[in-house]
Order: C-alpha cells, then structure tokens, then sequence
C-alpha cells in the first residue's frame, strides 16, 4: 500500500504533502498529526469526496487555521486518540456542498440486491412448501428430519458468513459474487431434484452458506460503491429486496394448494436470480477501495469513473490517498486483530446491533403471527403472511426515504422504542381482563406495528452501519463476524423460542422482548454514532485515528 500511495503521488498529485517530524500538511486534510485524529472541516462527495481542488491560496489559509487548530487541542490529543466519541462524527461543519455524481451505480446496486432476494427467498420458501415435500420424501411424521431441512440453512448461513468477508479480502466483491453463485446453484438443483432427506438436507446447506456469504458481501458491496449523498437509502435497498424474496417465496407457494408436487419447482425457480448474479457481476465494476487497498491504481480509477464520473476521479483518488496516509495503508487485519484494543469497541458495536436485532423478538413475531391471526378470526395463512410481509415492505420503503435526511442513529432508537411499546401491547392483550373483548384485534395490530417498526431502522440500518463504522482495513472481516452473531442468534432463537413459550407463555416471553428493545435503545444512545452524510474515509479517520 506505500507503493500504491507513492504511485498516485507521483502520477496525479493527489497526495501532495510536506513532512515535517511532527506534522505533515495533505492537499486534502490540511494539517496533521499522527498522533491525534484531526476532525475534517469539509463535506464530502460522491463515494466520500468532497467537491472541486480549491487553489493554493485558500489550502495555505486552512492550513493555517488548522495548524493553530491543532495546537490549541494537543492537550487532548490522548483522550481523542484513546476513544472515538459521537462528536467526532457529528460535529464536522461541512465548507463545501456535494456535487451530484454523474455516474452509474443503480444497475449495480441491482445486480448486487440478486443476493438479498435470494437470501430472503430461501429463508421464506421452506415455510409453504415444507408439508408438501415431508410427503413427497416420507417424512410426513418425521418431525426431526423436517427440523433438519430447516436448521440447516442457518447452520449453512453462519459459515457462510465467516468466510463471507476472507473470500472478498481475498479476490474482490465481484469475484465473490461470482463464487458464492456456486453453492447457491448446486444447493438450488439438489433441493430441487432430492429424492432423499439426505439430499435435500445437503442442499439446503449449500444454500445457507450461499445466502450467508451474501449477506456479508451485499451490504458491503454497496456502501463502497455508493455516492455518499445516497449511501443510505441505496444500502437500506439491501433489507427492501430481502423482504421482496420473502414475499417471493411467498407467491411461489400459492400453486402447491392444486399441485403437490409444485415444491420443487419453488426450489428451482432460485436458480434463476444466481445465475443472474454470476452474469452480472462479470460486467460490474469491482470496489474502488479494494482496488486502491490492492495497489491497482487504473483499475479503481476506472471503476470510480464508471461509478461517480469522470470529474470524480481525482477527488475520489485525493481521498483514498488521504485515508491510507491515516493508517489504511496497513495490511488487512487478521481476525485476531478485531479483537484488538484498537478495533474492538467499534467490533463489539456491530456485534451488539445484530444481537439486539435478533433477542428483540423479530423471527419469534413472524413465527407466531399465524395464531396470532387465526385468534382474530383470520384463517387464511397466506393472508396474515401477506399483512405481515406488506408491513415490512412498507416500513423498509418509509426507511430508505428517511435514511439520509434522518440519520441512521435516530433511525435505530425510533425503531427500537415502537417494537418494545408493540411488545408491551401484545403482552397486555394476552394477561389484561379490561382488554380481553378486544384482545384479538389488538394482538393483530400489536404485531402489525412491531413488523413496520422494525423494518423502519432495527431491520435495515445495521447491515447499512457496519460496513460505514469499520474502518477498510477491518471491514470484511468486521462485517462477517458481526452477520456471524445474527446467525448464531437467530438459530438459538429459534432453538429455544417455543421451549420458553411453552415453560414462561406468550405474555411474559413478549414481556422480556420489549424490556430488550428498551436496552437497545438505550445502548445506542450511548454507543452509536450517526454517519449520514460521511464518506466511509471520513469516517474511518474519525473513529480510527492512526497509531
């Protein structure tokens, strides 16, 4: 990577500086020390740039201001280089507005999203087609075979997802795509055409470490392409077309009901979407900061072309210099070195956000929400399945709009506090006597709120906030292992879910999830920072101040 930083230099002049023993001046961050992270006093364009080269004159005069600047806060340069705070993000007064980029990145965000629909696909289509298939393989009375067949696309969805973010350190997020559309055809076809539990338990495992490796590297993929002025709605696109496999799965199984054996045609129709994927991510552009991590200068000014424009490129480049002068430079971390003193505060926030997400109750309300209907008098599965998957919908379509006006903090605590008042609703209609005449509604619209809460912020704003949190050199890793967490929870959740119905009722285990949305809420407010706005450099340079 000095090599690289050294090559830009020399080539465009991105990265002009003059090193002095104790600070140095870039055309870019004006002045700074290695010792103390510098807040950045300049907005911050497309894919993290921000706007125009200013003239000498005005780069002298900043240079100026920062230097007194700097020596006014040595005092505390310790403490801001020992832990990052909220301010560090959240008081950076932008000089220049953002330019809207001329590029093309929607098409890619697209082929990206192939992976979330396939993911909430596969998640969503064993629901309707698993009593048809338990007949077809005679497992009808089988209950534990049937448990297999749906365990194991999460036990496969938590592999995946560990090496989700080594493969794309490794090769790229393009050529990752490309790979994890193996697993994800081959599971397809074998659970398409099984004629054993064996068979269809080993695609399905397939499948899992399919979708687990996706759901490290979509969300990851996009925010290093995105302009930053609509990173978020773009990476909040990522939970919208996973609620659009879901509901996918959804309309796939509405044929079983007149033909039986139609299950196996549900399997088959995922391997269109990774096909798709594999195609189309040959003619995507690969991440520009994988590219410029890897010492490939033409290939990422290439990319950022197609991406941002041409007028793009150099203030792209300026910033991807800036960043690796501030520590980016380093090779990719280890896994060890997540656990760091350095990375793990800013880890175990990533971690934290999807352990919520899943104890906060979300798989134990959809699973539930059947009975939930049927108590009011809607006997139709597919209908309550539908009321529930057009609340998520809605919510999620409500967040992409938000995200970048809203901010991702006020989001996630807005978010967390409607699912715990939902909670606390659906807990009193089950134990409440004054609410039992209307308890049936009310548990519908308790579950009703808590989905379209959920998809506002807990749902979408995570998977968007990791990849923005961490800085490059971490960030795979960081991601994967935080979507590690989610499926790890997500399959003790499940494990355990009906156990504690059975022992503890509905009512207190509905109890116990709002009393964690309400940690949550108050986690985040102490913890999370809001990154709207803020190219992922900035960013890093913000929370990660260099060693």
């Amino acid at each position: 990577m000095q090599g690289a930083t050294l090559a830009v230099k020399a080539r465009t002049g991105y990265g002009l500086q003059k090193r002095t023993g104790l600070t140095g001046f870039s055309e870019c961050g004006g002045w700074r020390s290695s010792k103390l992270s510098v807040r950045m006093s300049h907005r911050i364009g497309c894919c993290g740039l921000r706007r125009g080269l200013v003239s000498m004159e005005t780069e002298l005069a900043r240079a100026r201001i920062g230097f007194g600047s700097l020596l006014r806060s040595s005092a505390k340069a310790k403490s801001i280089r020992a832990q990052a705070s909220e301010e560090d993000i959240e008081d950076i007064t932008p000089l220049n507005p953002q330019t809207k980029s001329s590029g093309t990145v929607l098409p890619y965000v697209g082929v990206a999203c192939l992976g979330a629909i396939l993911f909430g696909y596969h998640l969503g289509v064993v629901n309707g087609a698993l009593e048809y298939l338990a007949k077809d393989l005679g497992i009808a009375e089988n209950t534990v075979a049937q448990g297999w067949i749906v365990s194991t696309l999460l036990a496969g969805a938590t592999v995946g997802s560990f090496t989700g973010g080594a493969l794309a350190d490794k090769f790229g997020r393009t050529k990752t795509f490309q790979l994890d559309a193996i697993p994800l055809v081959i599971g397809a076809f074998l659970c398409a055409t099984a004629q054993s539990v064996q068979t269809m338990i080993i695609g399905r495992l397939l499948s899992g470490i399919g979708i687990g490796i996706s759901s490290a590297i979509v969300p990851l993929y996009i925010s290093e392409i995105s302009p930053t002025e609509i990173r978020g709605a773009l990476g909040s696109v990522n939970q919208l077309f996973i609620c659009i496999g879901i509901l996918a799965a959804l309309v796939a199984g509405l044929p079983l009901a007149g033909n039986p054996l139609w299950w196996r045609t549900m399997f088959g129709i995922a391997l269109i979407p990774s096909i798709l994927l594999a195609l189309g991510m040959g003619f995507s552009p690969e991440s520009p900061r994988w590219l410029f991590q890897q010492g490939k200068i033409v290939e990422a000014e290439k990319a950022i072309k197609t991406l941002c424009g041409k007028e793009k490129v150099a203030e792209v480049m300026q910033d991807l210099t800036a960043a690796s002068q501030g520590g980016s430079a380093e090779p990719e971390a280890g896994w060890f070195d997540l656990f760091s003193s350095r990375y793990w505060k800013v880890v175990s926030v990533g971690a934290a956000l999807f352990l919520f997400q899943q104890l906060a109750g979300i798989n134990a309300v959809v699973y539930y929400s059947t009975s939930v209907f049927r108590s009011a008098g809607v006997t139709s599965d597919v209908a309550a399945s539908a009321l529930v998957g057009a609340a998520n919908v809605l919510g999620t379509t409500v967040a992409s709009s938000l995200m970048d006006k809203q901010g991702r903090k006020s989001l996630l605590m807005i978010s967390f506090s409607g699912m715990a008042a939902s909670m606390l609703l659906l807990s009193l209609s089950f134990t409440w006597k004054v609410l039992a005449p209307y308890a049936a509604p009310l548990a519908v619209v308790g579950t009703v709120l808590y989905v379209l809460s959920f998809s506002l912020g807990a749902g979408p704003v995570p998977a968007l906030l990791l990849p923005e949190i961490f800085a490059s050199r971490i960030r795979a890793k960081a991601v994967s292992l935080s979507l590690g967490m989610h499926w790890i929870s997500n399959f003790v959740i499940g494990l355990f879910f009906l156990s504690l119905l059975n022992k503890y009722g509905i009512s207190s285990v509905y109890l116990g999830f709002s009393a964690i949305c309400l940690l949550a809420v108050l986690y985040i407010a102490v913890n999370v920072v809001e990154t709207k706005g803020r190219s992922l450099e900035e960013i890093e340079r913000a929370l990660n101040p260099a060693t």
